[in-house]
């Protein structure tokens, strides 16, 4: 009997598969262009935005007579023209770090409250008034902290002037009201509260109830649950909250320029009147100002546009890293 062998058969083409971003059907196919055309026009605004302002802070630089980043007056409209952003530079960066100071502690400690100390019956209510804070307008923060922060941060003042006054920040040389960077700074706090609340509240609330109960069960108190399970699984949403308000607390403008007392000298006395910020500068002195002074305006607002493009870069390094660390420690 003849022997058969098998024959070997070539295997089969592999079947294509839809891409994982759709599924072919044509709903998918229109939202994915739809997802990728927004995309790419936020580049192309983000693109535009940049060119403009770059052009236009050019024309401006050019024919400037001093330091751009060093000199300390605002003087757009002199023979020569002299302008600079160096005091600008100073009080946006004081006023938003005083912001941050006071402001993410304490966001964090009401989200955590809120998350896993209030009873149910009291926590919703909390967390609608701090949503109801977020949508209030900042001409109204500001109004209010002109009538109402203004005049009694001045006792605080005094206070810290006579306990606090060694350390030189505190010491309170000039006779006036609070209209000085510290008041911004817990103007601003104020502000950027309920953002980094209402973001932290929901990142503690993502929290897997396992961890926890894991915790619970081997006799962690609460502190010690909140510290070893709820902390580090929230920490690159905390440090996204502070992104956040830390991008209002840079670009604020009318609560500033409703409080501030402005002036272009730079003074490590933050109890001290004066101050500026780019956003505040640009809201006082648009309206007045020729073509010229304007464009010296804009080139501030290139500053602040880089300044707030390189704080969120940092942010999200810090998020890409965070999250690197933690799948290696998986």
């Amino acid at each position: 009997m003849a022997s058969t062998t098998p024959i070997d058969t070539p295997p089969a083409p592999p079947v294509p598969r839809p891409s994982p971003r759709s599924t072919g059907r044509m709903g998918d196919k229109i939202f994915l262009g739809l997802s990728r055309g927004s995309g790419i026009l936020l580049l192309v605004i983000m693109a535009s935005i940049a060119v403009f302002l770059t052009y236009r802070s050019v024309l401006a630089i050019s024919k400037d007579e001093g330091n751009f980043l060093t000199t300390f007056d605002w003087n757009p409209a002199g023979d020569p023209p002299v302008f600079g952003i160096a005091v600008l530079l100073f009080g946006t960066v004081v006023s938003s770090i005083i912001a941050m100071v006071i402001a993410v502690p304490i966001a964090v400690g009401i989200a955590l409250f809120i998350s896993h100390y209030a009873p149910r019956k009291l926590a919703a209510p909390i967390a609608y008034v701090v949503d109801l804070l977020a949508a209030v307008p900042s001409i109204v923060y500001g109004i209010w902290g002109a009538l109402v922060l203004v005049p009694y941060l001045e006792g605080l003042n005094l206070w810290l002037d006579q306990f606090f006054g060694w350390t030189y920040i505190f010491e309170k040389t000039e006779v006036g009201v609070a209209r000085s960077l510290f008041t911004v700074g817990i103007l601003l706090a104020i502000m950027i509260l309920p953002i980094v609340t209402s973001v932290s509240r929901e990142v503690f609330l993502q929290v897997p109830k396992m961890n926890e109960e894991a915790a619970l069960a081997l006799g962690a108190t609460r502190w010690e649950v909140i510290r070893l399970s709820v902390l580090p699984f929230g920490r690159s949403g905390i440090i996204s909250a502070s992104m956040l308000g830390l991008g209002r607390a840079l670009g604020e403008t009318m609560a500033v320029a409703t409080v501030l007392s402005p002036s272009f000298l730079i003074s490590l006395h933050l109890l001290n009147p004066g101050g500026g910020t780019f956003a505040q500068n640009i809201a006082a002195k648009f309206g007045e100002a020729d073509a010229f002074g304007r464009d010296a305006l804009i080139a501030s607002g290139l500053v602040l546009f880089v300044l707030t493009l390189l704080v969120n870069g940092a942010a999200r390094l810090i998020i890409a890293r965070r999250k690197e660390y933690s799948g290696a420690n998986a």
